[in-house]
């Protein structure tokens, strides 16, 4: 919950004191350390605005070292600028601010810790019900007969699930070829998930997980995951941890990925890469 709430505040101070300091810039103060406070938070700002904006990238590096060392040299331009140039305290602090801040947002809030993970490689994925585009409840013991790939992402909400889902899209006819299964797998709301089924004319199966059942059942659920104040768009606080899991025909698990970081998250070629090693398509 902590973390919730942390990451809600944090993106509001990166907007804030980035429009803050490019007004200040060519207002009066120090050119010097208000850049210096600029390059605390602008650079991941336009980070995460083309994440937003395209819903095209779908991973990042696990501690974005680009806007790390921007951010530090930020930091560094406000000390000189302070020792130096008689730059104000108030640059000081919020060039501070905001290299904590990304410190904290990297380091802290992006690492998932560790799981309650109940996926066993060799063993048979445990049974779960899950709701489909249609409404219609399937038992995962259905499945069996063909290999599956089974996506469990965060929901619409979130821009790199959604570019994932889109890049994995783009290879839906490797994957069909190969005669598997992909489900994709949320606790969101059920009309969130049938209306991205809506949008992907892909042969790929869209999943509810109704009251995070499933994933807690498997050990993926993360309790309180939601960014505070998305629950007013209808999401639950509880969400899942991102998961790829492949299974046999048998329903047995050959290959999971379970990150310690939502923004790191395998590529499609490495799906493909796993059925073929393990000629189970």
């Amino acid at each position: 919950m902590l973390k919730s709430v942390f990451v809600s505040l944090y993106l509001v101070m990166v907007v804030a004191l980035t429009g803050y300091a490019a007004f200040a810039l060519p207002h009066g103060g120090d050119l010097f350390a208000w850049t210096g406070v600029l390059l605390t938070t602008a650079p991941f700002l336009v980070v995460l605005g083309w994440i937003m904006a395209t819903r095209a990238v779908a991973r990042t590096s696990a501690r974005l070292p680009g806007v790390t060392v921007l951010a530090v040299l930020g930091l560094a331009l406000t000390l000189w600028s302070a020792a130096y140039r008689g730059a104000g305290a108030e640059m000081l602090v919020l060039a501070a601010l905001g290299l904590v801040g990304f410190l904290l947002y990297s380091y802290w809030y992006s690492s998932l810790g560790p799981r309650a993970s109940q996926i066993v490689i060799g063993e048979r994925l445990a049974s779960i019900t899950l709701r489909n585009a249609a409404g219609v409840e399937i038992s995962s013991d259905a499945w069996r007969g063909r290999p599956s790939i089974l996506i469990f992402f965060r929901g619409n909400w979130c821009p790199l699930c959604m570019a994932q889902i889109k890049e994995l899209a783009s290879h839906y006819r490797d994957i069909e070829a190969l005669g598997v299964r992909t489900a994709l797998i949320s606790p969101q709301p059920h009309e969130n998930t049938a209306a991205l089924a809506r949008t992907h004319n892909v042969h790929f199966e869209f999943y509810s997980d109704k009251g995070n059942a499933a994933a807690r059942a498997l050990g993926i659920d993360h309790p309180g995951g939601l960014p505070a104040g998305m629950q007013a768009l209808g999401y639950e606080s509880d969400t899942v941890l991102p998961t790829v899991i492949i299974t046999d025909a048998r329903g047995v698990v050959v290959w999971a990925h379970e990150t310690d970081n939502y923004r790191v998250r395998p590529e499609p070629e490495t799906y493909l890469d796993v059925l073929r090693a393990h000629a189970i398509a």
